[in-house]
């Protein structure tokens, strides 16, 4: 098992910046990509970004492409995603995921584990 805890979120007006924390433990080697999910009021969980353990490569949303980064330490098993230039469509619980499925990276039967979520809420 792998276990997620997700940090950082929180109220920001728009235009500010968050950074969000996965940290990872557990058996953190049976994921090879950590990505990050959000879901708001009444929408469908949707993918936010990814990243490669092996290689480091990263996947965006397209909205979020330019605004957003994720980044790994492996040291430290935890991701992170900077989140700037935020907009009031961001406002959402953010969800990290891990897993080493097959399916394309934004799909979230990829990931078999998840975080419990975090709440970011960003005001106009």
């Amino acid at each position: 098992q792998v276990q997620l805890v997700e940090s950082g979120g929180g109220l920001v007006q728009a235009g500010g910046s968050l950074r969000l924390s996965c940290t990872a433990s557990g058996r953190t080697f049976s994921t090879n990509v950590t990505g990050w999910f959000r879901q708001a009021p009444g929408k469908e969980r949707e993918f936010v970004a990814a990243i490669r353990w092996t290689g480091g490569t990263t996947y965006y949303k397209d909205s979020v492409k330019g605004r957003f980064t994720i980044s790994g330490d492996n040291a430290k098993n935890t991701v992170y995603l900077q989140m700037n230039s935020l907009k009031p469509e961001d406002t959402a619980v953010y969800y990290c995921a891990g897993g080493r499925g097959d399916q394309p990276i934004g799909a979230t039967v990829r990931y078999d584990y998840w975080g419990q979520g975090t709440q970011v809420t960003v005001s106009s």
